[in-house]
């Protein structure tokens, strides 16, 4: 490690990491809001961003996945950004990509707080937020406002936008939900992630069953090629869960390949909770989905399955808490990685430390 990567490793971990964990009386979706809030201003500041971009960026090797060219392979996960805030500041932290989302055709609040809960020990968070967010429309206007479009660089770096069902559309009602969301933001959005994986929305999962999950990609794709014309239709990927058994993953690849999906995200959280600390057990019973450490090995299972079974590029995400497990992702059959709960744990040296080892 030299002295630069050094220097942010040590200042997340002694000094910003045990800043932020306490802000708040050590709640963690404050502390998310005001770290967002945060990054809008750096992405305003130029003297700011370049001062950040010239601590925690190091040579990567662009990747072109899905027709798309990403200038290195680690990406942030959907979730952390939902409302596009700080669309314009994740490229100064390293990243190489971001997913926006998760969002729904209709503003709803999401679930009742307390709704994240970090279990340190395990290091680890358990969410149940609910696709909490503003609506597409809302989204879709912020970025229009700060001049970012499918292509054209705006972001810095390619923008995807994870798109869910909103809670109170029945499931038999999904498709023309989804599609909804799909026109409004395909114009702002290099691809489109389907998000039929969050354990946080009711029946949102069944739509992973082959029948409907068929029905719900033949629809999407189909709309990005008649919204296309002429042009490339947005790339579609479908996110999956980790708690999905083979055979369900074979219906998930069948139904994806059929409908011309462009790839697969692997995977979102578990509602399994094995792998906690002692110290984290009494947390066990929360609801929601589990993400970091206790996901690393299940979701290196899924990529390395669905990397086998199929031709589609996969973006691996789940439980990289170490440059090293982003490499075991890659050497599974992963073409990207999205980072989200290690990110959390270990800061922009983590995107720093996995660039470094991927470098060409």
């Amino acid at each position: 490690m030299n002295l630069k990567a050094a220097l942010v490793a040590e200042g997340y971990q002694h000094l910003v990491r045990p800043l932020l964990f306490r802000a708040h009386h050590g709640d963690p979706e404050a502390i998310h809001e005001d770290m967002i809030r945060a990054l809008g201003v750096l992405q305003a500041v130029p003297g700011l961003r370049d001062a950040v971009g010239a601590l925690t960026r190091v040579p990567t090797s662009p990747v072109t996945v899905a027709g798309i060219r990403f200038p290195g392979r680690v990406g942030l996960a959907a979730g952390m950004d939902k409302e596009g805030r700080a669309a314009k500041a994740w490229q100064y932290l390293g990243f190489a990509f971001a997913e926006l989302g998760t969002v729904t055709a209709q503003a709803q609040p999401g679930n009742p707080k307390p709704r994240i809960f970090r279990l340190r020990d395990s290091r680890a968070l358990i969410n149940r937020m609910g696709f909490n967010n503003d609506g597409a429309a809302a989204l879709a206007n912020r970025l229009a406002v700060a001049g970012i479009y499918r292509g054209n660089g705006a972001a810095g770096i390619p923008l995807g936008i994870s798109i869910g069902k909103t809670k109170v559309v029945p499931v038999e009602e999904a498709v023309p939900d989804y599609l909804e969301s799909l026109r409004t933001l395909a114009a702002h959005a290099d691809y489109v992630a389907v998000n039929v994986s969050s354990p946080n929305t009711p029946n949102l999962r069944s739509l992973q069953d082959g029948g409907a999950l068929a029905e719900l990609l033949g629809a999407l794709v189909a709309e990005t090629r008649a919204l296309a014309g002429d042009a490339a239709p947005v790339p579609i990927f479908v996110k999956v869960a980790p708690d999905l058994t083979e055979g369900q993953l074979d219906e998930v690849l069948a139904a994806a390949t059929g409908a011309g999906c462009a790839g697969l995200i692997a995977t979102n959280t578990t509602l399994a909770r094995e792998g906690l600390a002692p110290a984290d057990r009494p947390r066990a019973g929360e609801a929601g989905g589990l993400s970091g450490a206790p996901l690393t090995a299940r979701a290196r299972e899924v990529v390395g399955y669905v990397a086998r079974h199929t031709d589609l590029p996969v973006i691996g995400v789940g439980g990289i808490m170490t440059a090293t497990d982003a490499v075991a992702l890659l050497d599974a059959g992963a073409s990207l990685v999205q980072l989200y709960t290690g990110f959390i744990y270990a800061g922009p040296a983590l995107i720093g430390a996995i660039n470094a080892l991927t470098r060409g």
